[in-house]
């Protein structure tokens, strides 16, 4: 599966800051050394509707972390899935008369467009679950043969007791997971199942539903977090810098993914940081398909939004907040925008190398983009009020905004 063309990052003097970032699994803010090369695995898309504005605000945090790490001379590998077989999927498709695999194609490519459109940097790996079966079979096949997972009526079930670490990630206890469970795709009231917490890894084919060749597992298709760890250990290995995704993954599917990759490897951590994105609500109420509360980033664009401000919207609240959408958030993002592209457009203004280094700070500072904005508020207020004598300035604020922000003036 081919990800979304890049946007170019420009080149900034000097250098950027090590990352300082909240990890859900410690509850605190930890420094990262990646080396020469940064990994990430941020989980992808459910295809089966147009990407939403809490969908970007997940992929702007992550997008961040690319520019900042590329910021200090780092490569970066980051890798994404698209989750294109799951039982959301095949409902929506039975419900509107749709074919499947059509469906997930289409919001795919949709979602390839917004991305796109918003300048999110693309993975270097954006790899779908159906393409990533065959890695999944044998990584079923060795946790059931190590006693790490069981059979139960034909599907494979993880048992979460085979991981010592078992619940480092969310800090959750039984009865929180086993709610969270159940809202979230899990199975806990199965009888047969020997924790009601164990997820499933194969599901053997159901009449009517798509299944592959699973080797000795027989015909299935694999579970929700086999998936992720399947094509994180292929890219990326154990022991990668960050998991991330929005908060609502932090259990089940963080929780059971770390737990599948330490049965089937022995080593601990596999991410050294967890990092969650806070939840959009709309009208109250978390934005989310089931609901039907969304407010789509296709359809601003169709009603001749511009991305830039799309995207200031969004960088507007940090990115561990739950915040809500309005149409005031939209109008102050337009507004900002045109304040700082008519401060950019002047041939000279006051020095940006105060600036360049205040953003860089924010940015390292946990992705602190608010304060990333009012320094360019800041800066772009000085310009209307006294103006400069820099010619360079106007030009390194606007590569500036764009490489670190991703934000195009």
């Amino acid at each position: 599966m081919h990800a979304w063309p890049a946007s170019e990052v420009p080149a900034l003097p000097g250098k950027g800051r090590d990352l300082r970032i909240h990890d859900t699994a410690t509850g605190e803010s930890i420094t990262l050394d990646p080396g020469p090369v940064a990994r990430i695995y941020v989980c992808g898309i459910t295809p089966y509707d147009a990407t939403h504005i809490g969908h970007a605000a997940t992929y702007n945090a992550f997008d961040l972390v690319q520019r900042v790490w590329l910021d200090t001379k780092r490569q970066v590998h980051y890798v994404q899935n698209v989750t294109d077989v799951d039982d959301p999927l095949l409902e929506r498709a039975i419900r509107d008369g749709h074919d499947w695999t059509r469906l997930a194609e289409r919001e795919t490519a949709l979602f390839r467009e917004d991305m796109t459109a918003l300048r999110m940097l693309p993975p270097r790996h954006y790899i779908g679950a159906v393409e990533a079966i065959p890695a999944i079979v044998p990584l079923v096949e060795r946790l059931r043969d190590a006693g790490a997972a069981y059979e139960l009526e034909g599907d494979v079930y993880f048992s979460v007791e085979a991981d010592p670490h078992f619940g480092e990630v969310s800090h959750l206890d039984a009865e929180a997971m086993r709610l969270l469970s159940a809202e979230r795709g899990g199975d806990p009231d199965r009888p047969g199942k020997k924790n009601p917490l164990d997820p499933m890894l194969w599901l053997a084919a159901r009449e009517g539903e798509p299944s592959w060749d699973g080797g000795s597992l027989g015909r299935g298709r694999p579970g929700w977090h086999i998936e992720c760890v399947a094509i994180a250990l292929d890219h990326l290995g154990m022991g990668f810098d960050i998991q991330g995704g929005g908060s609502d993954l932090v259990f089940p599917h963080h929780e059971m993914g770390a737990s599948h990759a330490q049965a089937l490897t022995g080593e601990h951590p596999f991410a050294k940081a967890y990092v969650h994105a806070g939840m959009v609500a709309l009208d109250g109420e978390k934005m989310s398909k089931s609901r039907g509360n969304l407010v789509f980033v296709s359809a601003l664009r169709r009603a001749g939004v511009d991305p830039a401000a799309i995207r200031l919207a969004l960088l507007s609240h940090h990115y561990r907040a739950d915040w809500e959408w309005t149409d005031a958030i939209l109008e102050e993002a337009q507004e900002r925008l045109a304040r700082w592209r008519a401060a950019v457009s002047r041939p000279d203004g006051p020095s940006a190398d105060a600036l360049v280094e205040e953003i860089r700070e924010a940015l390292a500072d946990d992705l602190d983009a608010p304060a990333a904005l009012r320094a360019v508020d800041h800066w772009a207020r000085r310009q209307d009020a006294d103006g400069g004598t820099d010619e360079g300035s106007p030009g390194l604020v606007s590569r500036a905004v764009d490489a670190l922000l991703g934000v195009a003036l």
